[in-house]
């Protein structure tokens, strides 16, 4: 909890606003209430179901209630710049693979973030790293995770991104 506040706060220290799930509760409220505290803008995209159950941060800069998750994450890729993923479960996994699906595809250029904070996605790195070697990431989209055990050293990489060609604009040689 204490690193999630603290990510906010860098964040918004750095000028950069956090667009999330609009919750109050976990770690992602604990981002945004770190961004929060140092002044920084918040937007929450939450779905009416959480909404409704008294998990919604009216705190936020913008809250906005979408119909579920699928325009959640949607209006998350409209409105973000890149994505920064931080130790999570399952709905942070859902989020991350579908950040680098949908930059695959090229629904989106923005660099895709993983945050190794204490080695957690160690075995995730090793599996994304398989299945470059086994051919299931093509070689023009190995790049789109990037990676750092740091929140500094990630965005550096970030900020250096360079956009890879989209599967929606290679031949079929390329695939």
């Amino acid at each position: 909890m204490e690193l999630a506040r603290e990510i906010g706060g860098s964040l918004a220290r750095r000028g950069i606003g956090v667009v999330y799930g609009g919750g109050r509760l976990g770690l992602m409220g604990a981002v945004a209430k770190g961004a929060l505290d140092a002044g920084g803008e918040v937007i929450g995209i939450i779905p009416e179901a959480l909404a409704s159950s008294e998990v919604a941060n009216h705190d936020c800069t913008e809250l906005h209630t979408v119909s579920g998750m699928h325009e959640r994450k949607q209006r998350f890729t409209d409105l973000s710049d890149g994505f920064v993923t931080i130790p999570g479960g399952v709905g942070t996994m859902d989020e991350l693979w579908e950040a680098i699906s949908w930059a695959q595809l090229g629904y989106h250029t923005s660099p895709v973030g993983l945050l190794n904070a204490f080695g957690f996605f160690d075995h995730l790195l090793a599996f994304n790293r398989h299945m470059a070697e086994v051919g299931f990431i093509r070689p023009a989209h190995q790049g789109i995770m990037i990676a750092d055990e740091t929140l500094d050293g990630l965005l550096e990489k970030m900020g250096r991104y360079q956009p890879h060609t989209p599967i929606f604009q290679m031949t079929a040689a390329d695939l």
